[in-house]
């Protein structure tokens, strides 16, 4: 049997970090190993527990979610601990300022349960986790040719298109039928979980043919999959 996957929560609002752990602990295969209400005591455990997975919101009351994940990754000690933040899906800013923090996966808070789980396990796997309503407003921004880093937070950063490096790969390993079709839901906004619905294939094969995309798009995510795919014009 493996190890459950251990799960650090730091989330400010009493209740609302209550129901994640009473639902995280629901799961037999997750195991909350600790809790923080604050960015400073947050960062502290996460230094010292080392979890798998950190769900961190971006709203904390000493700093940001934003502020803790670059902290942490500038001090620990391995890659073990990705990190999922949580956010507000109709603050366009907000969801913006998640995605270039540069954290592994991105939430909605009010997500359904069973998303939250594709969100933590898919994290835990190594893999990066969008959670629709995100990812539909930072792919609107890559189609308007505009893009809020993490660097910049105050300017618009215009995507250019794919260099040669990028546009040989393609070529050399180019999609097939189905990969476009995966790819094009990806760009979409769709979890694996809605591509097999629609696609009517396996959540397994849906996930092998993610991973495929990901390689001849030499992507690290799907988020940056799909901006690939639109510079390149493989989706429209």
């Amino acid at each position: 049997m493996s190890s459950p996957i251990q799960i650090v929560i730091i989330e400010d609002h009493t209740l609302t970090r209550m129901g994640l752990l009473g639902a995280l602990e629901e799961h037999d295969n997750i195991e909350v190993v600790g809790e923080a209400a604050t960015g400073a005591d947050g960062l502290e455990l996460l230094l010292s527990q080392q979890p798998d997975v950190a769900i961190v919101d971006i709203g904390l009351p000493d700093f940001d979610g934003i502020k803790l994940v670059r902290q942490f990754r500038e001090q620990q000690q391995s890659d073990k601990t990705r990190t999922l933040i949580l956010t507000m899906h109709d603050e366009e800013v907000e969801v913006l300022a998640a995605f270039a923090a540069g954290a592994d996966s991105y939430c909605v808070k009010d997500t359904g349960i069973e998303l939250l789980f594709e969100a933590v396990m898919t994290t835990a796997e190594g893999h990066s986790w969008i959670d629709p309503a995100i990812a539909s407003i930072v792919l609107e921004q890559v189609r308007q040719g505009q893009l809020l880093t993490a660097e910049q937070p105050e300017q618009d950063v215009t995507i250019q298109g794919l260099d040669p490096d990028e546009a040989q790969a393609i070529e050399v390993s180019p999609l097939t039928k189905r990969e476009l079709e995966v790819l094009e839901l990806i760009v979409g906004g769709h979890s694996n979980t809605a591509i097999a619905v629609l696609l009517f294939l396996s959540l397994g094969t849906v996930k092998t043919h993610v991973r495929n995309i990901l390689s001849k798009l030499c992507a690290s995510d799907r988020t940056e999959a799909a901006v690939r795919a639109l510079r390149s014009g493989l989706v429209k």
